[in-house]
């Protein structure tokens, strides 16, 4: 059957219907991953962008004045779309070339880009490194998780299990344990055993929607679903997912991420809104975006548990002082970003610019 390309119209919140359900206690036999030696595509050198600039405060209040940061864009090759991005230990930056079936790789020191296809009709959504250092995509037009290796450049495709309906597959998450845990937008999510290859795919509570998701410090798993307006916590041993409801309805839980106290922030899209969920208390709290039509995407915490949202509304990325409670924007270079989702390093917040292509770094001067 052929495969759909996932749609990246920001406004669509149900995307594919008509899924097959895949019962949690199923384990089904999974074929030996595919593995190939591909051939990057020729070096882009065009040269990166870079300004200072002092963060907009957004609030009543008067904070004190923080100090300018660097903003510095890098270009893609044209026609990329870079959706996710995922900066790597050793200095590198992958980031997901979703319209060209291909993962990339920046050089930050030069600006040069490489670019690896990942098979014919290939869509990557989501990039994450995993504890082996390699990056791990969730490849929504294979309807399979995809390794590449960053020594030999080889590609490692893992199937989802054979008789699976198309899971539009979308962010991803090791746990404590090293299992990788992914989304499907379509009404599941799973997970992947990177020693075995042995896949399990489960319905999702709550039907269509499962999109971002994150580990906590302690390893648990979380995840939020879009069209379902909830996150879910996913116990690790049965497979089972829970669901939370945030206090306002129909919100659009689009991300999750965990700060250092296991504490769950999510960029409510539909709500314009920032919220944050404790497990230790099973409290939530939120704030609204400043602007008038805040249009919070993605959402990350840095090393020093400030709260990162990107807000398509005013092309900025949004920085969340947790203890003061005051946000600051960081309006971007180039128009429209639409950064879809934020990833970081010490002293580094890392964006990927779908509507321009081009990969932005805020350096925030380390821990």
């Amino acid at each position: 059957m052929k495969r759909f390309m996932v749609l990246t119209n920001l406004f669509l919140l149900v995307l594919l219907s008509g899924c097959a359900p895949v019962t949690p206690e199923s384990t089904p036999t999974l074929s030996p991953p595919e593995i190939q030696p591909i051939r990057p595509s020729p070096l882009n050198t065009a040269a990166p962008q870079t300004s200072v600039t002092a963060p907009q405060s957004a609030q009543d209040t008067d904070p004190a004045p923080p100090s300018a940061l660097e903003i510095q864009e890098y270009p893609v090759p044209g026609g990329s779309h870079p959706h996710d991005v995922a900066p790597a230990p050793d200095g590198s930056v992958w980031y997901t070339a979703q319209n060209i079936g291909a993962l990339g790789r920046l050089n930050p020191a030069t600006g040069e880009t490489q670019q690896f296809p990942l098979g014919q009709g290939s869509s990557p959504h989501g990039v994450i490194i995993g504890p082996d250092g390699a990056p791990w995509i969730t490849d929504s037009g294979l309807n399979a998780i995809v390794r590449l290796d960053p020594d030999t450049e080889a590609v490692q495709v893992f199937p989802l299990p054979p008789g699976n309906a198309y899971a539009n597959l979308n962010t991803a998450a090791f746990d404590g344990q090293g299992i990788l845990w992914f989304t499907g937008q379509s009404g599941f999510y799973g997970r992947l055993e990177p020693a075995t290859g042995t896949v399990e795919v489960f319905t999702a509570p709550g039907g269509r929607g499962p999109y971002g998701m994150d580990a906590t410090p302690g390893g648990e798993v979380y995840y939020a679903s879009l069209a379902g307006s909830h996150i879910a916590r996913i116990e690790a041993a049965s497979g089972e997912a829970t669901v939370i409801q945030p206090p306002t309805t129909g919100q659009g839980a689009r991300r999750v991420w965990s700060d250092s106290l296991g504490r769950i922030w999510v960029s409510e899209w539909n709500a314009g809104q920032l919220a944050m969920y404790d497990p230790a208390t099973r409290a939530w709290r939120e704030w609204r975006l400043p602007g008038q039509n805040p249009q919070p995407y993605a959402v990350y915490v840095d090393e020093r548990d400030q709260v990162w949202i990107s807000d398509f509304g005013a092309n900025a990325l949004v920085r969340f002082d947790p203890q003061s409670e005051s946000f600051e924007l960081f309006p971007l270079p180039s128009s429209p970003a639409n950064v879809r989702q934020i990833l970081g390093r010490p002293g580094e917040v890392w964006g990927a610019e779908s509507g321009v292509d081009k990969l932005v770094v805020i350096r925030t001067g380390g821990p």
